[in-house]
C-alpha cells in the first residue's frame, strides 16, 4: 500500500543540491514511520507524557485554545515537528467540539483563507497541517482549493488524515503542486486500550511489507493510553523502521535551500 503521496516538482537542477541542506543519510533501516499525535492546545491529558517520548514525533497543534503556543513551543524545543490541526466542519458531531476558528461550510471565500492565514500563524513552528474533524469541509472543493493554496504560499505540506472517504485532497494536491501525506491508521478510534493495543499491534505488522506508514492518535480522552502504548511500542517499531517526523517522508522537503526566505 502506497502511503506517501506526493506532488511537488523539483525547481532546481543536480548541480545545485550542494547548496541544500546538508542531511546525514538515516542508518541502515530502510522503513519509515511517522507518529502524529493529534489535538493538543488545550492542557488536555497525556500532553506531558506524550511531549517527553524520546522518539520524534509529529505534534499536531490546534489554533486559538489556552495552551497553543505553549504545546508547540515545548514540542519544537523537545525536537518534535509542529503542524497545524486546523478544526473544519465534519458531516456530523457537535459544532462545539471544533473549537475557535473552525473551517465550516457557510463561511465565504474570504473568510476561509483569512481564518487558515490567521491560524497558521497563531501555531509557532508550524511546518505543515492536517485537520480536526473535518469530514464535512474535506470532500469540498472550493474550501480545500482555498486551504491548500495557503499551504503552497507558506511552504507547507498537507495531511490527509482520511476522515472520510470521499477528500478531495488528493486531486487538488496534484493540481497545485502541495507535497501530501495520508493517514494509515488510527491508534485510537475506538477509545479503549484493548482496542489502541490492537492497532498498535497492526501497525507493527505493517511495517513489515509497507517502506512507509503513517499513524495518529490523540491527547485527550485516550491521551495516557497512546502515551503508555508509544512507552511500549516504540522499541517494537525502532526494530523494523526508522521513526521520523512527517517532513521526512517529503524527500523535497530537505533540499531546500535555507538560504531562500
Amino acid at each position: 500500500m502506497r502511503i506517501l503521496l506526493i506532488s511537488l516538482t523539483l525547481s532546481f537542477s543536480l548541480t545545485t543540491m550542494g547548496l541544500a541542506r546538508d542531511i546525514l543519510p538515516l542508518p541502515a533501516h530502510k522503513k519509515e514511520l511517522a507518529i502524529v499525535i493529534d489535538d493538543l492546545g488545550n492542557d488536555m491529558e497525556g500532553t506531558e507524557d506524550i511531549l517527553d517520548t524520546e522518539a520524534t514525533l509529529t505534534i499536531a497543534v490546534m489554533p486559538f485554545l489556552p495552551s497553543t503556543k505553549k504545546d508547540a513551543e515545548r514540542a519544537h524545543a523537545k525536537g518534535h515537528e509542529v503542524i497545524l490541526h486546523m478544526p473544519m466542519e465534519p458531516v456530523t458531531g457537535k459544532a462545539s467540539w471544533l473549537g475557535p476558528g473552525a473551517l465550516t461550510t457557510d463561511l465565504s471565500d474570504d473568510e476561509i483563507r483569512s481564518r487558515v492565514e490567521k491560524a497558521i500563524q497563531d501555531v509557532p513552528h508550524a511546518v505543515g497541517m492536517n485537520h480536526h474533524m473535518g469530514s464535512k469541509v474535506t470532500a469540498d472543493e472550493r474550501i480545500m482549493r482555498i486551504v491548500l493554496e495557503v499551504c503552497k504560499k507558506h511552504g507547507m505540506f498537507y495531511l490527509d488524515s482520511k476522515t472520510t472517504g470521499k477528500s478531495v485532497i488528493p486531486k487538488l494536491a496534484d493540481e497545485l503542486k502541495v507535497p501530501y501525506l495520508e493517514n494509515g491508521l488510527f491508534f485510537d478510534d475506538v477509545y479503549t486500550k484493548e482496542h489502541i493495543g490492537q492497532q498498535a499491534t497492526k501497525l507493527a505488522a505493517k511495517l513489515e511489507k509497507d517502506d512507509s506508514m503513517v499513524a495518529i492518535g490523540h491527547v485527550g480522552v485516550t491521551g495516557t493510553m497512546i502515551a503508555s502504548m508509544l512507552k511500549d511500542f516504540i522499541p517494537v517499531y525502532e526494530k523494523e523502521a526508522n521513526i521520523v517526523p512527517l517532513s521526512d517522508l517529503i524527500p523535497e522537503y530537505h533540499l531546500i535551500d535555507e538560504s531562500m526566505p
